[in-house]
């Protein structure tokens, strides 16, 4: 076990705050309802300053920094905050962030990774918000070509991190594409040695609408285990989210459920401990 607590220790935390109204709204509401422990924010989105207003605005709310490196809609985009030239491999023919994590490891120079990466956390800082962690959009921050970058960072600006024990417990390790096991097993041997909390399951969205949503995510939540369990969730209010993307009806529904009352009995009942993400 590599987090050491006498129950399973759960962070609900809702992904792509700041991408639309819509996610804010979501997370907001859920938090409210203590239905989620945090949420990361995606400082190059839109929709951005409107969660750091709401965050200022209540302390309650847990906002951590989603490291975004892809713009991965087909229409609905975002620039670097570095101002990044085609030259650095950040961004597209057009000067977006690259659409898929495996082009942004193929063109990338980890320098400029590591360079947004410090941006987007200096950013979020001198907002005046605290961060409650930090995290990697897709998972692009932790693919092997930046993940010393984003680990040297979250040591140098004293944040928690999400780190896996291993590639094979991170479930949007879908995003990667190619990656090797042992170079996971590495870094989270050396962690580990460092008194860093690792995080045993990282457990994901649900990217379907097929079955009954209670089954989907009784599933989902049925896959807590010892340790120390992150989900990474992606409710949103309707409104704005249907014209962005396909997966717009999942992270509606995703929300519904969050919300509704029979989530709220289940999470009653359940034993496990709650909080944000450790140190």
């Amino acid at each position: 076990m590599t987090f050491v607590a006498v129950k399973p220790y759960v962070v609900i935390n809702i992904d792509d705050i700041g991408m639309c109204h819509g996610a804010n709204a979501a997370f907001v509401a859920l938090s409210k309802a203590g239905r989620v422990d945090s949420g990361s924010l995606m400082v190059p989105c839109p929709w951005y300053s409107e969660m750091v207003e709401l965050g200022l605005g209540d302390p309650s709310l847990k906002i951590g920094v989603h490291l975004t490196l892809n713009a991965e809609k087909k229409h609905y985009r975002w620039r670097p905050l570095t101002k990044a030239t085609k030259a650095s491999g950040l961004v597209d023919a057009d000067g977006f962030l690259w659409r898929s994590v495996p082009e942004l490891r193929r063109n990338a120079a980890p320098e400029a990774v590591a360079a947004e990466m410090r941006a987007q956390i200096e950013t979020f800082l001198a907002s005046g918000l605290k961060p409650a962690h930090i995290d990697g959009h897709m998972g692009a921050a932790l693919s092997p070509e930046f993940y010393d970058a984003y680990l040297a960072l979250a040591e140098e600006f004293d944040i928690p991190a999400l780190r896996p024990a291993g590639v094979d417990v991170y479930g949007p390790k879908h995003n990667l594409g190619a990656v090797e096991k042992y170079f996971y097993v590495m870094r989270a041997d050396r962690l580990w040695r460092e008194g860093k909390a690792l995080v045993d399951r990282v457990l994901e969205t649900p990217w379907t609408l097929d079955g009954d949503v209670r089954e989907r995510y009784g599933a989902l939540f049925g896959g807590i285990g010892p340790g120390l369990n992150f989900f990474a969730l992606h409710a949103n209010a309707p409104g704005d989210i249907e014209a962005i993307e396909a997966t717009a009806q999942i992270r509606i529904q995703e929300f519904e459920f969050l919300a509704s009352d029979a989530f709220g009995r289940w999470l009653e009942k359940q034993d496990f401990m709650r909080g944000v993400l450790p140190a």
